[in-house]
């Protein structure tokens, strides 16, 4: 891969599930405004599957210069056909700004047909050869060695998320110097501990009943126990929060540890954030990570 193919993120984006859920003139119109405020690229999940394609080509398409990336795009949901097909109506141009984040999701969610996660990728990406989609195009959600040494060698590089900067010193090491890593950190503007820690635990509650995670942060040395009570220790690991200047040297480390791009999710704890609640977050994160 080109070191052109992992620039074209820049060094911070934005990962935000309201931009693909909430309503979408506010989030074409909040794209356009996280397009000129310079984050280089936008982040949004798939994992429950639609029209994440759709989706990600219509904001894209209301931005000028930020690339659009999925994360991550349900392999359980969609086929390599679907992808290829979708991918031939995009022109060069659009094709350039988008990056598609592929990921295996997770036992308890797809259910008694999950599969073994690297043998269902190898074939998903082999579909995706065949359909004419280039490795350039693609990262995967990789956690732990084995997928990702899949994405160093079938892709651009890896997504993890929810992780810490020692995941990504790991992942650097695995992955090579050429491979993108672009990890997803959470971020809460808030001084207080006692309620961002409760907003990071509206987070954890959900990711810590699915066992990629759970092995993933047992590796990192947490123990079954903070896992299950959510505690301070592993919260405070996985989530920034307190003043911007603060969340800009978690970011920081995360850039020191070896990756290329990081994108920040701003955690608010409301069960359904809007556009609207988190914009005035993204633009004091542009002021202090741009």
């Amino acid at each position: 891969m080109s070191t052109a193919d992992k620039n074209r993120l820049g060094k911070i984006g934005i990962w935000s599930m309201e931009l693909r859920f909430g309503a979408r003139a506010e989030a074409l119109e909040a794209t356009a405004e996280l397009d000129e405020l310079g984050f280089g690229a936008i982040w949004v999940p798939g994992g429950i599957g639609g029209d994440i394609l759709g989706d990600l080509a219509q904001l894209r398409d209301a931005a000028k210069n930020t690339t659009l990336c999925s994360g991550i795009l349900n392999i359980w949901k969609h086929t390599p056909q679907e992808v290829g097909s979708w991918w031939r109506t995009q022109s060069p141009a659009q094709q350039s700004r988008t990056l598609l984040g592929l990921g295996v999701s997770h036992g308890p969610i797809i259910g008694e047909n999950y599969g073994k996660p690297l043998t269902v990728m190898r074939n998903f990406l082999d579909g995706l050869a065949a359909e004419g989609v280039p490795s350039s195009a693609l990262c995967l959600a990789a956690l732990r060695p084995k997928m990702l040494e899949l994405s160093r060698d079938r892709t651009l590089g890896a997504h993890p998320y929810l992780v810490t900067p020692e995941h990504t010193a790991m992942a650097r090491q695995v992955l090579g110097p050429a491979a993108l890593l672009a990890p997803e950190q959470g971020v809460i503007l808030d001084t207080n501990p006692q309620t961002a820690r409760a907003a990071a635990r509206t987070v954890i509650g959900h990711y810590g009943r699915l066992p990629n995670y759970v092995n993933s942060w047992l590796a990192l040395g947490f123990t079954q126990a903070e896992i299950d009570s959510a505690a301070d220790r592993l919260v405070d690991a996985l989530f920034a929060w307190g003043s911007p200047a603060q969340i800009a040297a978690r970011v920081q480390a995360h850039l020191a540890a070896g990756a290329d791009h990081v994108c920040v999710q701003l955690i608010t704890g409301a069960e359904r954030p809007t556009v609207s609640a988190v914009r005035p977050g993204w633009r004091t994160l542009a002021a202090a990570l741009l």
